[in-house]
């Protein structure tokens, strides 16, 4: 039996029914202890695969600054702006590909979305051990491109049909940190591998191994990653009730619709305020972390290190960004904020850019010193504003197509693909102003979106203080308003 004292859990349960919901908490002691067991079995089966595929998303995104350090274009006669074209080119399919190919991937079915989007891309990545000229190299960044563009919403849309909103934002952020792990992992492994004397250049055994791993990685993908709870063979029949009617409280939506995109969905997303004032914020607030992620080994070059231990220094502040991140957000969780903990990860990135900026060229520690701050805030602000996002939309459908259009943050990458060229170097003064007036940007932005949820609620409060207990019930099961559009919805801050 699921409740330990049934009438004791339904009062409570019709007291849930008849006021504002603010997400799931657990209750009695019976539904703690299957809470905390049924996360535990989440954080062991589905969070370290999905975070070993992102992982690998993640090097995908960098092993071409990795490359260039060991003579890439050179080897193949390449211009000198062949690079920053390309890696702009991988955005001109990233980007606006992502609504579409995430629809696509919500009919096709995410777990079988997911097994084919890894296999592309890790065959793609190899595939760059073989080119011959700058063409190819264009082509096949933009077919990776539109690869890519469709995994980290369809992650972040899974992990919210499992995790409570309060109990995602750290798993999210443990996901996430691979990003900045693949910075630091990404330099060991190009460290490493361009010690090979082969009959390949370095760069060439560098693509190989981080293509063939996402390839394997794809294959474990429909035996690891159930399609919804219900059907997870890792839990129990207990367990998968349980987490069903969790969901179901914590969205109040019916999960039912789950697998369904409708026009509705569509509608509704695009005409959401939220979606477009957090997507100028999340684009400005990224450009430090995703803008500088393919350039940061030149960067770091030009402050005087050679090529192999230029790849070798990104990896502290790579790492002091993923502890950074999951401090943050595991203090998100625990407080139930998301605001102040996004605008404090931008006040490090600011302190950051500012001692870069001031401190002399010749300051070769100061200004390192300096990239590290930058990088401990500069990854906080993008998986807080997906799981905010995720969490104050609890229809499935629209969820999806929000955090798709969220994507679109990674505009950042052409942004800084433009902005950190070698003509600004070695001390790149130029991109890092610019870094700086956007981040301050979207200091202001999240400020102000904040306001206007506060706002919602407090309007929303006044509503449902003047209604009966009959009339909050029905506002609840009608659906003449649904979602986040209901009275009894309570946006979280």
């Amino acid at each position: 039996m699921l409740w330990v004292d049934a009438a004791k859990a339904e009062a409570l349960r019709k007291e849930l029914e008849t006021s504002r919901q603010g997400g799931y908490f657990p209750i009695t002691d019976e539904e703690k202890k299957m809470h905390r067991r049924l996360n535990r079995k989440l954080d062991l089966w589905v969070l370290p695969f999905l975070a070993s595929i992102y992982l690998f998303n993640g090097l995908d995104r960098s092993n071409l600054g990795n490359a260039q350090t060991d003579n890439f274009s050179t080897n193949l006669g390449l211009p000198s702006s062949a690079v920053n074209q390309a890696t702009s080119l991988f955005f001109v399919t990233y980007i606006p590909f992502h609504p579409i190919i995430v629809g696509y991937g919500k009919k096709m079915g995410q777990v079988r979305f997911i097994t084919v989007l890894c296999f592309i891309w890790g065959l793609l990545t190899l595939c760059h051990a073989f080119i011959k000229n700058d063409a190819q190299l264009i082509a096949i960044r933009l077919l990776m491109g539109a690869a890519e563009c469709g995994f980290y919403p369809t992650a972040v849309s899974y992990l919210s049909y499992f995790y409570p909103r309060y109990d995602l934002a750290f798993r999210f952020s443990l996901f996430y940190s691979m990003f900045s792990v693949a910075g630091a992992f990404g330099g060991l492994i190009a460290f490493g591998v361009f010690q090979i004397n082969g009959s390949l250049y370095g760069w060439q055994y560098l693509f190989i191994i981080e293509g063939a791993v996402p390839i394997l990685l794809s294959f474990g993908a429909p035996f690891i990653l159930a399609k919804e709870a219900k059907t997870a063979w890792y839990l129990t029949p207990e367990e998968r009730e349980y987490a069903e009617k969790r969901m179901i409280i914590d969205s109040a939506a019916n999960l039912g619709s789950a697998t369904k995109l409708t026009k509705r969905d569509i509608y509704e997303a695009c005409i959401d305020w939220r979606l477009w004032c957090t997507l100028v914020a999340n684009i400005c607030s990224t450009l430090a972390g995703q803008g500088l992620a393919t350039f940061f080994p030149v960067v770091v070059k030009g402050l005087g290190f050679s090529g192999a231990l230029a790849n070798l220094m990104t990896v502290p502040p790579y790492i002091a960004g993923s502890i950074v991140l999951l401090l943050f957000a595991w203090s998100s969780d625990r407080h139930k904020e998301r605001t102040f903990h996004v605008l404090g990860g931008l006040v490090l990135v600011i302190v950051g850019l500012t001692l870069t900026l001031v401190l002399p060229l010749e300051n070769t520690g100061g200004r390192y010193a300096g990239l590290i701050v930058l990088l401990s805030g500069s990854f906080i602000s993008s998986p807080l504003t997906a799981v905010w996002l995720a969490g104050n939309t609890p229809e499935p459908g629209k969820r999806v197509i929000i955090i798709a259009f969220n994507g679109w943050g990674n505009l950042s990458g052409v942004i800084g693909s433009e902005l950190f060229q070698a003509k600004y170097g070695p001390d790149y003064r130029f991109p890092l102003r610019v870094t700086l007036a956007l981040i301050v940007t979207s200091f202001v932005l999240y400020i102000i979106i904040n306001c206007m949820l506060r706002y919602a609620n407090r309007m929303r409060a006044k509503k449902i203080a003047a209604m009966t207990p009959e009339e909050i019930e029905e506002e609840n099961r009608s659906d003449v308003r649904v979602g986040d559009k209901k009275y009894t919805f309570v946006y979280g801050l």
